[in-house]
């Protein structure tokens, strides 16, 4: 027969439930501070840094770059098509490229980017530094040494940022480029028109918003995921949810928010 738990011992596991939370988030927070601080230390980019930093940043983007960009095309050119052809049926046809660039460029391109490299590059590093963490490879950690954060957390972080930026900057401008053609094909003459509704849409503050969550998004990326597993495994031990899960959990969790954020500073 279960036990039905008291009131007092309800609210007790929901505090222990509610300071593991702030707990957690605070590790990411701290974490992102001394990554912060390493990436800026001129001591992280010695040569054998620099090397390591550069293989994680080509084999977090190089793999993943033509087919993101081939399938972000396939994908653009049939909502540019639905977009164009439901603005002409209504007789709003001028309106038909700025919403393309709006829809697309603005908000689907860096929402997907962020989360193809989060399932492609993120956590398969984080299942990586889950392993070297298992096999006390990050024991300096605990005597407050940086050396493991410097060699193996901070190039994957990198990797990831750099990929989330790479893939959304490329696959914008295949974008534009597929806009343009769709909505007034081979004739050059346009392109001036183009160009000036392009610029009215990505006026100071909207580039600005755009530039900041683009990398708001790759930061989250590359290290919510990572924290988790380096930092969670003792707080969830006998957990049925995996480190790495809960840290897919939390990086989708941060993407949504910045993603709320950003609409509201666009269209409010």
């Amino acid at each position: 027969m279960t036990a039905i738990p008291s009131p007092h011992g309800a609210l007790a596991q929901m505090g222990r439930a509610a300071l593991r939370w702030f707990a957690g988030w605070w590790q990411i927070v701290h974490l992102g501070a001394a990554i912060l601080v390493l990436a800026l230390s001129p001591s992280s980019y010695d040569r054998a840094q620099r090397s390591a930093m550069a293989r994680h940043v080509y084999l977090g983007t190089a793999p993943t770059l033509p087919w993101f960009t081939v399938l972000a095309a396939l994908i653009g050119i049939v909502i540019i098509r639905i977009v164009v052809v439901t603005a002409q049926s209504y007789g709003l046809s001028k309106y038909a490229l700025e919403m393309v660039v709006r829809v697309l460029v603005l908000e689907l391109i860096p929402l997907a980017s962020a989360i193809f490299v989060a399932l492609r590059c993120a956590i398969p590093n984080a299942a990586e530094i889950a392993g070297m963490r298992t096999r006390g490879g990050f024991a300096a950690l605990a005597r407050g040494g940086t050396g493991s954060l410097r060699e193996e957390v901070l190039p994957r972080v990198a990797a990831s940022l750099f990929s989330v930026l790479m893939l959304a900057l490329v696959a914008c401008a295949v974008t534009l480029l597929l806009a343009y053609f769709s909505v007034h094909g081979p004739e050059a003459g346009a392109f001036a028109s183009y160009t000036r509704t392009v610029g009215r849409v990505f006026g100071p503050s909207v580039a600005l918003i755009f530039a900041l969550k683009t990398v708001l998004f790759g930061i989250a990326v590359g290290l919510i995921p990572i924290a988790t597993v380096l930092f969670g495994s003792a707080q969830h031990e006998g957990s049925p949810v995996s480190p790495e899960l809960q840290g897919l959990v939390r990086t989708f969790m941060v993407i949504l928010l910045i993603e709320i954020a950003s609409l509201i500073g666009n269209y409010y």
